[in-house]
């Protein structure tokens, strides 16, 4: 009680903002070591927080047919899916890392690079700046898997376009940039039955994962859904 006690004396600081094309604003918050990325009311990635965006990536790497991968991250956040994905798939691996927020890389590269490291300098890694839906409509070659934690859900809470990777014809577009096999996997805060349901119309074979993760002291659950598509 007393370490929570002198944490919550420690300020918080502002560091920087980012606009979002659909009006809202990104604030990047700094408390003593703790950083923090919110929307609103809503903490989006911090950095004593990272078990499930690892889990993303460490279990859909696990789940691919072959390491020698293409994979698509949508996101780049706080780093921690892009570094297990590098941890987790060999030399001959190629990943493009889709980012819409040109001041996300920006923090990459400045207050946040502690927590990056050398990742975007990795020859394995492509960054593309723009929409991850674009990238993904766009694919003729087809990915071993898609990774998305580009929101708080499979919703449009951060960026309304984002509805457009949620929606059916959204996940046929997913379903058709992957090759055989191939996994979308999404990241999520809470739980979602009629997008499970949805992932299943557009043809994928659907394994839900729940994460424990404890945060501002409480226990809750995120969820990964590893969709795999069908033949």
């Amino acid at each position: 009680m007393a370490i929570a006690a002198e944490v919550a004396t420690i300020p918080v600081e502002l560091i920087d903002t980012a606009d979002l094309p659909d009006g809202g604003t990104l604030r990047l918050l700094r408390r003593g070591d703790d950083y923090s990325i919110r929307f609103r009311d809503n903490e989006l990635m911090g950095n004593q927080v990272r078990q499930s965006e690892e889990a993303l990536a460490i279990l859909a790497c696990q789940r691919l047919p072959h390491h020698d991968s293409r994979v698509l991250i949508g996101g780049l956040g706080m780093g921690f899916t892009l570094g297990a994905v590098l941890k987790s798939l060999p030399a001959t691996a190629a990943i493009t890392v889709s980012e819409l927020v040109p001041a996300i890389v920006e923090w990459a590269k400045g207050p946040l690079a502690h927590l990056f490291h050398d990742y975007l300098a990795d020859a394995r890694v492509s960054l593309e700046m723009g929409d991850v839906h674009d990238a993904i409509v766009k694919e003729t070659v087809g990915y071993d898997a898609i990774l998305l934690d580009v929101d708080n859900g499979p919703d449009g809470l951060i960026h309304l376009a984002n509805e457009r990777l949620y929606c059916n014809w959204g996940l046929r577009a997913a379903h058709a940039a992957l090759r055989p096999k191939g996994i979308l996997a999404i990241w999520s805060a809470y739980a979602d039955d009629d997008f499970v349901a949805r992932l299943e119309h557009a043809r994928f074979d659907v394994d839900e994962v729940q994460v424990a993760v404890l945060i501002d002291g409480e226990n809750t659950t995120h969820r990964i859904w590893f969709a795999t598509r069908q033949e």
